[in-house]
Formats: structure tokens, sequence, C-alpha cells
């Protein structure tokens, strides 16, 4: 079993102990789904896969604004809810004015020119919050947790009190409470509402089968074709060989299912320009990583002191990458919302910085390493884990009320074992080096 993961990871000093210890919470969660899949009653498959998909559509993008900050060795970025009000203010803004209905516009032009309006919202507070980040030093994801909960007093403020008794607005408006001051609870969408779904959607088996057929075509040119730049390394022919057999076993489970007409082919169709969007973000985050601000990103990240020595102007590139971050944050939480089709106005964000940091980290993504595969992995665990939970709880205890319980417990404890793992690491490392100067 050794030789296979040695050869998997082409670690020749591989440890299995290391290794369990590394990725305990992502095993916790494979343990628990099949767990859950195999006591949960009345689950089928495609409804599973409907659910799943779903989730994923509208929270990857979110899950994908946090990998920047943990390059840059800022950590998890739970300022992140900065960055979903700033896009929870620009939808209020374009809904109250009905822009869209005022100029014709279709939904696709709405929730374009929302995002437009939360730009240079989440660039300020992204500034803003960046250069606290520098005035923390060390305490980054302290900061990010105060941070969050500030803005959503600001936030509360102006959507309670500001709008209506000091920017005056129409009180017998749709979205004003009662008495012409403040924005009610809850705020449809409008010409937003599932603008991204609408355009164009495919049957999700063919999408599947495609994308199946992708994958092995890319693992077999990067591992056997592509030409290699200045020191960089293939990966293991073991895993690519392995991935692609895995890719193609699933091609054929899609394949077959699509001939025989069985459940795959029941699970709901696939939003392909909200599909595209998540693939045209997830390639932009690895072309940045190419270039020099993304090299700056890493080297700030691995050693703020070295980096400020060979000319990098690390407080600039923390700056950025924070706002980076909460622009990226803003645009998903309106991604996030158009399809919800309703923007709950007090409460839609609060949690957002802790689902999208738990998933990372489930995906095994730690403080200070994080990347695209860990981030679609997380997302999918964990909202496997939010789909089972309640059907569990109704199946074994009867009630699916305790499956709700377990799911925050779930949410915190994530985040707790994780940071708990990286502090005993981060430790051991460092004994093991004070080891190594005493003899």
């Amino acid at each position: 079993m050794k030789n296979l993961f040695v050869k998997f990871t082409g670690d020749e000093n591989f440890s299995m102990g290391r290794w369990i210890a590394d990725h305990a919470v992502t095993l916790l969660f494979w343990v628990f789904i099949i767990l859950g899949l195999l006591l949960s009653e009345g689950v089928t498959l495609n409804w599973f896969l409907t659910e799943l998909s779903n989730r994923f559509y509208r929270n990857a993008f979110l899950i994908f604004s946090l990998i920047i900050p943990v390059v840059a060795g800022l950590g998890m970025n739970f300022g992140i809810v900065v960055g979903a009000m700033s896009g929870q203010l620009a939808i209020i803004a374009v809904q109250y004015f009905q822009l869209g209905g005022i100029t014709n516009m279709s939904g696709l032009a709405s929730l374009i020119l929302t995002m437009v309006i939360a730009l240079p919202i989440s660039l300020i507070c992204g500034y803003l919050t960046g250069v606290l980040f520098n005035k923390t030093r060390g305490q980054e994801m302290i900061a990010s947790l105060i941070v969050g909960y500030f803005g959503n007093g600001i936030y509360q403020f102006i959507v309670l009190f500001v709008i209506g008794a000091i920017i005056p607005v129409a009180a017998d408006h749709v979205m004003v409470l009662s008495g012409g001051v403040g924005i009610r609870m809850s705020v449809d969408m409008g010409l937003m509402k599932y603008a991204l779904e609408d355009i164009l959607q495919l049957p999700f088996a063919p999408v599947m089968l495609f994308g199946c057929i992708l994958f092995v075509l890319y693992t077999l040119w990067n591992q056997f074709v592509r030409k290699l730049k200045p020191g960089e390394k293939k990966p293991p022919v073991f895993r690519s060989v392995a991935y692609a057999v895995i890719g193609a076993v699933l091609a054929g489970v899609f394949a077959y299912h699509i001939a025989v007409g069985g459940s795959l082919t029941k699970v709901r169709q696939v939003p392909v320009v909200l599909v595209l969007i998540l693939v045209v973000l997830a390639f932009f985050i690895r072309w940045i990583m190419t270039t020099k601000l993304g090299q700056d990103f890493r080297s700030c990240g691995q050693n703020q002191y070295i980096a400020e020595s060979n000319g990098i102007n690390v407080d600039r590139t923390r700056v950025i990458a924070t706002m980076i971050s909460t622009v990226l944050a803003a645009w998903g939480m309106i991604i996030y919302l158009q399809n919800i089709g309703t923007l709950n106005t007090y409460t839609a964000h609060t949690n957002i910085g802790f689902f999208a940091v738990a998933a990372l980290l489930v995906g095994g993504a730690s403080v200070d390493k994080a990347n695209i595969t860990q981030a679609i992995t997380g997302c999918l665990l964990f909202h496997s884990m939010f789909i089972l939970s309640p059907e569990i709880g109704s199946s074994v205890f009867g009630q699916a009320v305790l499956g709700e319980y377990f799911r925050t417990f779930m949410v915190y404890g994530v985040i707790g074992l994780s940071l708990g793992l990286y502090v005993w690491r981060a430790n051991k490392a460092r004994q093991l080096s004070v080891d190594d100067i005493q003899e």
C-alpha cells in the first residue's frame, strides 16, 4: 500500500501517518458522505446530484475568491463577507431604481450592471481591509473576522436607517419598509433572477461525459506531450495514469446512462454560462499565478522578509490580493443571489465567510496553501454534507432537525480542527528545526 502512495505522490519519504494527519478533515467528510448515502432512506442518485450540482454552481465562485489571499500569506479571509455586502448594496441600488426596467435591459445586462456598480464599492472596501491587514500582520484571520462584524454593523445601519432617514427614498416603494425608512427583509431579484441559468441549459449526463473526455485528454497531454517550463516538474506518471483511468471509467458510466436512459439522465440540466464563468475564473487564478504579480503573491506567502529584501513591495502586494478577493466575493455573492432568486437583506451574507472557508478547508487546503482543485473538492464535499445531514437525521433519529444542528457543528468543527492541525504541524516543524540546530 505504501508503495502505491509513493508512486502516486512522487514522494519517496512518504509517511502514511503524516498523510492521514494532513488530510484528516477531507477523509472525515468522505467517511460521513459514504455513510450518509448508505443510511439515508429515499435519497436517490439523481436527486442528490441535482441538489449538489445546484449548490456547486452558486457557491464555487465565492470559494474561489479565497485562494489568492491564502497564497499571499493572508490566511483564510473571513472578510469576504465585506465583499458580499458590497454586492448586496449594488443589488439594492439596481432594484430600487429599477435600472433594468427603465432601460429595457435583459436580465443578463442588469446582472452585469450590478457587477459594475459593485466593483468600486468592493475595491474601496478591499483596499481598507488590506491596509488593516498590514497593520495587524500575523493576526490577519482574527482581523478579517472583526472586519466582517464591523462591516455588517455599517451595512445594517445603511439599509435599516440611512436609506430613508438620510438618503431620501419613495415611502411607497415596494422595497421600502412601512414608514419610509429602511429596506424590507426580502427583496426580489427581478430581471436578474436566474439570469445566467436561463441563457443556455444542456442535459447533465452529456455535459459530464464531455467533461470527463476533456479531463482524460488534458491529463494525458499534460503528462506526455506538454513541454516543461524552466524549473517545472511533471506530476508522477502513476498519478496521471490513475486520474486518466478514473476519468475514463466515469465517462463510461455517463455513456451507459445516456444509452439506457438511466437515473443520471434525470439530473437537473447544467447552466452552461454559469459553468463557463467558473471555468474562466479558475483559469484566471491559474494565469495570474504565472505573472509577476502572482510570483509576488507566492513570495509574500512563503517569507515576507525575504520577499521585501528582493525588492517586492510586500504591503502593496498584500493589499492587491485583498482587493482582488473582495471584488471576487462581491461578484460571487451577486451570482449566488441570482441563483437563489431573492435577497434576504439582513441575513444573506452572515454565514458566507464561514461556509466558504470551511468548504476550502474540507478540500485539503490550509492557512498557507490552497488551489483550484482543493476549492472544487471542498465545495462538493462540504455541500454533500449539507444535503445529507437532515436526511441522516430523519432516517437514523427520526428528526431532521438533528441534522440541521449537525450542520452547524460541522462548519465550526471543520474550521477549528483545520486550524488546530495547522498549528500542530507548524509547532512540530519548528521543534524539528530546533533539534537539527542543537545537533
